[in-house]
């Protein structure tokens, strides 16, 4: 029986490849990935070292997927074989061996929709942050993977009205559908003259920055509303643009929240702080009681053989597809 991991080689050069079978120690078990998920704005970062991304080549891209527990160590006791479980910061692989503290996918969830839950987990940290209030406005700036899933949590978490933005006309119609209630173009001119509008005038309350732009930041801080906050979900990685920190943060009142998924708790979840696992949990449940919608975005649906040309791809394209997902099912 062998592995087969995609690996990243150089920029933007990647490859199927067979590898050895990984050991599996007493307290792990072994799993066959079905499908696992390409974060684009992060792995296009990655793929193309950029800064504040992946150090050095080779590696294996991806952290995001679902499988099926097919073989445990003698000590495992909390999962079975047969098990379907989420599975993270694996990488893009067919076998994966995690220790036994594992998401188990319910019975009513898909195995494709479930290989989102980890993503989604950064966008309910996301939102968490802000201690969003039923009433408060909100915006989810950027439209991609993300900000598809932040748009959803903040709506059932209460914000009226629920606006979010997006170059794309297509992303925007998207989130029209999963519950926006306005969806903005930050290219237009009278932009700013539209949340005022929308808003009465305060700005948003509650702000997810999901782009990673620094320039979508600075816009940010010139709709936020007085007192508001900002949950920095994207990634910000390259400080191209300043910011008047004195006017527009601190004479304020703005507050800042840094929604990285590793600045969260590991082992207790305590209000607006969860765990990923537990984070986890609350998207399946929802994905379960059809409260939360994770098929829309799926917007190819690839052979992993097909790696070479995703990561040209996406090295070629600001605004790639939404949801890419390797399929490993007819792989091995």
């Amino acid at each position: 029986m062998k592995n087969y991991q995609i690996i990243m080689e150089s920029v933007s050069n990647a490859h199927l490849q067979e590898k050895e079978m990984p050991e599996l120690k007493p307290d792990q078990v072994l799993i066959r990935n079905h499908y696992t998920v390409v974060s684009a704005g992060t792995e296009r970062a990655w793929s193309m070292d950029m800064p504040n991304a992946h150090s050095s080549f080779p590696y294996m891209p991806g952290y995001c997927g679902a499988g099926e527990v097919v073989k445990t160590g003698d000590a495992v006791t909390k999962v079975k074989v047969g098990d379907r479980v989420v599975v993270n910061w694996a990488g893009h692989q067919l076998y994966s061996v995690k220790d036994e503290n594992l998401v188990r996918i319910p019975e009513t969830v898909g195995m494709l929709d479930a290989s989102f839950a980890h993503i989604a987990s950064f966008s309910f940290n996301g939102v968490r942050k802000l201690h969003l209030e039923i009433g408060e406005s909100a915006m989810v700036a950027g439209q991609g993977i993300l900000g598809v899933f932040a748009l959803q949590v903040a709506a059932l978490s209460g914000a009226v009205p629920m606006i979010v933005s997006d170059f794309s006309p297509e992303r925007r119609a998207l989130a029209k559908k999963l519950g926006a209630d306005y969806a903005l173009n930050p290219a237009d001119k009278d932009y700013f003259d539209q949340i005022r509008e929308i808003t009465e005038g305060e700005g948003v309350r509650a702000v997810v920055e999901v782009t990673g732009s620094a320039a979508a930041l600075q816009q940010a801080l010139e709709y936020i509303a007085w007192e508001g906050r900002i949950s920095l979900l994207g990634c910000t990685r390259v400080s191209d643009v300043p910011i008047d920190f004195y006017k527009y943060i601190h004479r304020r009142g703005i507050q800042l929240f840094g929604a990285h998924t590793f600045s969260r708790g590991k082992q207790e979840s305590s209000p607006y702080h969860w765990t990923e696992q537990d984070d986890y949990r609350a998207f399946l449940k929802l994905l379960a009681n059809g409260k939360m919608k994770a098929s829309p975005i799926i917007s190819e649906i690839l052979s992993p053989e097909k790696a070479h040309d995703v990561y040209r791809m996406l090295a070629e394209n600001k605004n790639p597809p939404l949801g890419i997902v390797f399929d490993w099912t007819k792989i091995g």
